[in-house]
């Protein structure tokens, strides 16, 4: 009897791996930061991707060079807005898995672009939903909410039952595309989406714009000679900051549960710009005080003071928890690719 079950725990085995190998994932925005993590992470589970960018002639390609992916990746010229182009890749492609990370990214460009914020972040979520209603094939989908959704928290952890409060074209923006996925998934039996509610996640990918990499960056220079100073907006806001490669992790099994369902996905510590400050130039060997200035032209029209998160749920029912707080994401950050 024993060596039946070794038998047949062997088959199970190896059917699950055959299955997972001929499993296909279509990314969009496949060269961000998320997607290039999360195109690697798929790759290593024996994945077909496919991944979509504006341009792929024009689009940097950087992320997916460095982690050695470019040329895993069937890489397509898509914009999200056009439904009918979407129909036809979703088609072509014949997913199993969808994930949706493109669109605006930046809260502070959003109130410069509020227009592109919303197009971009809440057309093509909307495309890829009345796509996946039309197509007979069960496809899963991934869309990537934020935590900017909830606005201020005011010192209190947010859980998936928290209300919103957007305070930014950007969360403007997720808050709808939020609402519209959970509007199908209660309309639609057939369609399985998720919303991943993600805090601030950060790694040497991270673009310029994002204020922890302009102070890596720039706290980098400085310890390698560059006189300069680092011009700052407010230090006083806390942030949830984690570690990038682990969340798309849990993009990906929120796609393998068994029900449909949104998740915070965060560290669980919340720290001020300021104690991000302090930290990575402490890491280089630095004073902070003597190589940063505050800008008041920084400033936005509206900014979150406190965000802290409850990521209980993920933990409870994906078996997902962060292994990295923000030291170790800056000291992480700090070193070369």
């Amino acid at each position: 009897l024993g060596e039946m079950c070794q038998r047949d725990l062997g088959h199970i085995q190896k059917y699950s791996e055959w299955l997972m190998i001929n499993k296909t994932a279509l990314i969009f925005g496949v060269c961000g930061q998320d997607g290039s993590y999360l195109s690697r992470l798929l790759i290593s589970k024996g994945y077909i991707v496919w991944g979509t960018t504006r341009d792929v002639k024009a689009s940097s390609l950087v992320n997916l060079e460095k982690l050695e992916v470019k040329d895993k990746i069937k890489l397509v010229s898509l914009m999200p807005h056009n439904y009918q182009n979407v129909l036809t890749l979703l088609q072509k492609s014949s997913p199993d898995e969808v994930y949706y990370l493109a669109g605006q990214s930046s809260v502070g460009l959003s109130f410069e672009q509020p227009t592109e914020a919303l197009n971009s972040n809440v057309l093509g979520i909307i495309n890829i939903l009345e796509s996946c209603r039309l197509i007979d094939k069960q496809i899963r989908v991934y869309y990537a909410g934020s935590s900017e959704c909830f606005g201020d928290t005011k010192g209190v952890a947010a859980t998936e039952n928290t209300p919103f409060h957007p305070q930014s074209p950007y969360a403007v923006a997720k808050a709808s595309a939020f609402w519209l996925v959970n509007n199908y998934r209660e309309s639609y039996d057939n369609l399985f989406i998720c919303c991943g509610i993600l805090f601030n996640h950060e790694s040497p990918l991270r673009k310029i714009n994002f204020v922890t990499q302009k102070i890596i960056t720039t706290a980098h220079r400085i310890a390698n000679g560059s006189d300069e100073i680092l011009e700052l907006g407010r230090l006083d806001v806390s942030r949830d900051w984690g570690w990038a490669p682990e969340y798309v992790e849990a993009m990906w099994l929120m796609l393998q549960n068994n029900v449909p369902e949104d998740f915070i996905i965060a560290s669980g510590e919340t720290n001020t710009l300021e104690v991000f400050t302090i930290e990575v130039f402490n890491q280089l060997g630095l004073d902070w005080t003597n190589h940063v200035k505050i800008n008041e032209g920084l400033l936005r029209p509206t900014d979150i003071k406190v965000s802290i998160a409850n990521p209980a749920k993920a933990m409870q029912k994906l078996n997902w928890k962060a292994q990295y707080k923000m030291r170790e994401v800056i000291e992480m950050m700090l070193k070369p690719l």
